[in-house]
């Protein structure tokens, strides 16, 4: 989907939302917040489709920085996404699966996700949305430095291209270059998390299979090198803490004013005091 299809789809939603909420019967009104939701997330995926195309410096230095990276986990001594490659590259039904899972399971992972959350744990959802928000435009802003994925660097296979699988066109398009940091990871990783903490079922567990299923992907098809995948980890961290410090100071501010006495109780205690 392109970012011009998913934008037409979400203001087609939200006007649905709208027409729905206005609507005299309930029914119809329940409705209002799932299209007003999908909304949100299709626009959302819009921004994130365009920003490879509002790169600030076109392709200048994306492949200086992937090859800037992937000496900096030689020198860390992280292990070589290469390897990963090499590990799965004779077993074409692996490299394959690998190719579908990156190009579809990163949003209809998502979109599955939200709609379990918002019908079955209601109260977490909002949370888990800003979240979403805030770490997806941080992301993107990154990548308005453009870094060249590792396929495009010597000693990687293209395992998409390779197989016909390729979600790019034959030219090198600006959104190729916006690997870092990686979004996939963003999105599963909040996935597995957020399913963890919000359901009691003892299959919750199975939910943190994504964010390892995408790390894999990403790294097999060289999509990603490591470091996109911590940096996102990190950029989703940092929002769930400045949500979480934000909520404490609502909180203590709530509780301070709440604590306050009113001006008429002063001016009474200060009248009997006279």
């Amino acid at each position: 989907m392109t970012w011009h299809q998913a934008a037409a789809l979400a203001l087609g939603l939200l006007g649905l939302a709208i027409f729905l909420h206005q609507s005299p019967l309930a029914r119809l009104r329940a409705v209002s917040p799932f299209a007003r939701e999908a909304g949100v997330i299709a626009g959302l995926y819009a921004l994130w489709q365009l920003a490879g195309s509002l790169s600030v410096l076109g392709t200048t230095g994306a492949f200086e920085r992937a090859r800037w990276i992937e000496h900096s986990e030689q020198d860390w001594g992280l292990p070589s996404e290469a390897s990963v490659q090499h590990l799965v590259s004779g077993h074409p039904i692996i490299v394959q699966a690998c190719n579908v899972y990156y190009a579809t399971m990163h949003f209809g992972g998502l979109f599955v996700f939200l709609i379990w959350l918002f019908i079955r744990h209601r109260a977490a959802y909002a949370t888990s949305r800003l979240t979403l928000v805030l770490s997806t435009l941080i992301c993107l802003l990154i990548q308005l430095i453009p870094v060249a994925p590792p396929r495009l660097l010597p000693g990687f296979t293209d395992t998409a291209r390779q197989y016909g699988q390729s979600v790019y066109s034959l030219g090198l398009a600006p959104d190729e270059l916006s690997a870092m940091p990686s979004v996939h990871v963003a999105w599963a990783v909040l996935v597995g998390w957020a399913v963890v903490r919000a359901s009691t079922s003892r299959w919750r567990w199975a939910a943190l299979a994504h964010p390892i299923l995408t790390i894999f992907a990403i790294t097999a098809t060289a999509n990603h090198f490591w470091l996109d995948g911590v940096v996102a980890i990190a950029v989703l961290a940092a929002c769930v803490w400045a949500q979480r410090g934000a909520v404490r100071l609502v909180v203590a501010w709530q509780a301070r004013t709440e604590h306050q006495p009113e001006p008429d109780r002063l001016i009474q205690a200060g009248a009997v005091a006279e």
